[in-house]
């Protein structure tokens, strides 16, 4: 590996570790064996890696998800039992140490314009992929405007879902709440 893809996985290793605020450039530094001066040169800022690192560690999450390969999602693509199967597995991933989603809570609370900048210009990309995995169709072919409707729905789910596994882990549903919530609301919506 070159210093770039060396800083990448030092941040990364400090972000589940440390989360943002508390890691420092030397902290990357230390972890990737690398020098400061290649933080500016490959990545512009340490924000500006801190938020590439945070990317590449949702990214990398997608195997429990059913993606690239992965195990086949259950049920029909669009159905309550895809839905359950996904949130399953989603939460799954909540429940690991170090789990990457809590670092999702601590950039909504702080002020990194630079990761909040970065990391909004990978919402919609965010939302293609659920919408992808849930409705069970490539990633290519979701247009932008499902991305930014149903994949934005998916993403305002998956937020709260955060925050919820972030303050009360006890207390959070888990994929059979969810797909009994949303079953109620088809039900209600249907009645008409």
């Amino acid at each position: 590996m070159g210093h770039r893809e060396d800083l990448l996985e030092g941040a990364k290793r400090c972000l589940l570790e440390k989360g943002f605020a508390r890691t420092t450039a030397r902290d990357i530094v230390k972890e990737s064996g690398t020098n400061l001066a290649s933080i500016g040169y490959h990545y512009g800022s340490k924000d500006a890696l801190l938020a590439q690192a945070y990317v590449a560690l949702v990214e990398n999450m997608s195997g429990a998800f059913g993606e690239e390969g992965a195990v086949e999602p259950e049920g029909a693509p669009g159905s309550l039992e895809r839905f359950r199967w996904v949130w399953s597995n989603i939460i799954a991933t909540m429940r690991e140490p170090g789990s990457v989603w809590r670092l999702s809570m601590e950039v909504m609370t702080l002020e990194l314009p630079e990761v909040c900048d970065h990391l909004s210009r990978a919402q919609r990309e965010g939302g293609r992929g659920l919408v992808s995995l849930l409705m069970g169709v490539p990633e290519e072919e979701v247009s932008d405007e499902t991305a930014d409707t149903l994949g934005r729905f998916y993403l305002t789910l998956m937020t709260g879902l955060i925050a919820q596994w972030t303050f009360d882990a006890k207390t959070a549903p888990d994929g059979d709440a969810l797909t009994e919530g949303l079953r109620q609301v088809i039900e209600a919506a249907t009645k008409s």
